[in-house]
C-alpha cells in the first residue's frame, strides 16, 4: 500500500460551551474523539453518519478551517496542523473544499470569473492575467459550465449550476485532494446524479482524491472506495464500500442501512432503536451507541470498545462485532 495523501492521528476537537457567569463548571463539547484515518491517493474516502456526529468538523479540521485540540494532521507525509498561514499557503493549492450549500458558499456580489480567479491570484501569484483567464476557461470547460457564465452573478443560476461553479472553484488551482462536504444534499435528486457523475469523471481525468462527507449511505454505494461510519465524534466502523453494504459489522451501520428507503421489500413497521442519544458533553463511560443498541450488554455500558481490525480487514468499535 502506498503512503497516504492525508492522515490524522489521534485527532480531537473540543468546543467550550457558554455557561452562566456564576457557574464553576465549564462544559466542553467533544466533537472529535481520537479519530485516526489514512486516505490513500486516488480514492473516494467517504465519511457518513447522522447530523452532529462530527463528520463536517473532521473535514474542516483537515482543511485548516478549525484548529484541532489534540492530535496530528499530515498531508503528503508533512505535518500541517502546526503550520502558520504563510507556511501553509503552498499546501492550500493542493487542498480545496466544496461546501454543502451552493447558495451560501458563493459571494453574491462577485461574478463567476472573479470567483474563480481569486484562488489563482491568491495561491498562485506568479500567474499572469492571461494565465489566470486561461485557467478559468479551462476549469469551466472541465466542469461542464458555459463560458458565457463568466460575467453572471450567483443569483442567475440554478442550484445545480451553482454547485458546478463551486466545484470549478475547488479545481481551479489543480489540487490533488478535495473535501466535499455534503455537496449534493441541497440539490434535487436528478441533479444529484449529475454532480456525482461529474465528480467521478473529474477524479478519473485528474487523479483526484476525495474526502466525501454525507449523511446518506445510499449515496456512497457506487461512489465510495472506503467508508468511515461516525457516531458522536468517533469512528464506529471502517471498511470498503462493498463490505459495508454486504456485511456491516457495527449495529449503528446496520441502523443507517435500514434507514435507506427501499422500493420493494421494505417496511415502515420496523421498530426504531430504543433509547436516546447520549449527551455529547457528558459522555457515558461505555460505548456511546449502547443506549440505542439492541445488542448492548452490561460490558457495553461500562467498557468503551476500541476500533479494532476484524478478519477480512473491516475495523469496528464493537465488543460483539464478530
Amino acid at each position: 500500500m502506498t503512503d497516504p495523501i492525508v492522515e490524522t492521528r489521534g485527532l480531537e476537537m473540543r468546543f467550550p460551551l457558554p455557561t452562566h457567569f456564576l457557574s464553576r463548571e465549564k462544559p466542553v463539547l467533544h466533537a472529535l474523539n481520537t479519530v485516526d484515518v489514512a486516505i490513500q491517493p486516488g480514492e473516494s474516502f467517504c465519511v457518513v453518519g447522522e447530523s452532529g456526529c462530527g463528520k463536517t468538523t473532521l473535514g474542516r479540521a483537515i482543511m485548516g478551517l478549525l484548529d484541532p485540540s489534540a492530535g496530528e494532521i499530515h498531508f503528503n507525509g508533512q505535518r500541517i496542523d502546526t503550520m502558520d498561514d504563510a507556511a501553509r499557503k503552498p499546501v492550500r493549492r493542493d487542498m480545496q473544499m466544496v461546501f454543502q450549500n451552493p447558495y451560501a458558499s458563493l459571494n453574491p456580489r462577485r461574478n463567476v470569473f472573479e470567483t474563480l480567479a481569486e484562488p489563482i491570484r491568491h495561491l498562485m501569484p506568479e500567474k499572469s492575467a492571461a494565465d489566470v483567464r486561461a485557467q478559468v476557461e479551462a476549469v469551466l470547460d472541465a466542469t461542464g459550465c458555459d463560458q458565457s457564465w463568466q460575467r453572471k452573478l450567483p443569483h442567475e443560476f440554478s442550484g445545480g449550476q451553482r454547485q458546478r461553479i463551486a466545484i470549478a472553484r475547488a479545481l481551479v488551482t489543480n489540487p490533488a485532494f478535495i473535501v466535499a462536504d455534503e455537496p449534493i444534499s441541497a440539490l434535487d435528486v436528478s441533479i444529484q446524479a449529475q454532480i456525482l457523475n461529474l465528480m467521478t469523471d473529474l477524479q478519473a481525468d485528474r487523479g483526484l482524491t476525495y474526502l466525501f462527507i454525507t449523511h446518506d449511505l445510499s449515496v456512497v454505494e457506487h461512489f465510495g472506495t472506503r467508508v468511515a461510519v461516525m457516531y458522536l465524534g468517533r469512528i464506529m466502523e471502517l471498511a470498503t464500500a462493498e463490505e459495508i453494504f454486504a456485511a456491516p459489522r457495527h449495529p449503528y451501520t446496520q441502523l443507517l442501512l435500514d434507514a435507506i428507503p427501499k422500493l420493494e421489500g421494505g417496511s415502515f413497521d420496523n421498530p426504531r432503536e430504543p433509547g436516546e442519544l447520549p449527551d455529547p458533553v457528558n459522555m457515558p463511560p461505555g460505548c456511546p451507541f449502547a443506549p440505542r443498541c439492541h445488542m448492548a450488554q452490561s460490558r457495553c455500558r461500562s467498557e468503551r470498545p476500541e476500533l479494532r481490525e476484524l478478519p477480512g480487514g473491516t475495523r469496528a468499535a464493537c465488543h460483539f462485532a464478530e
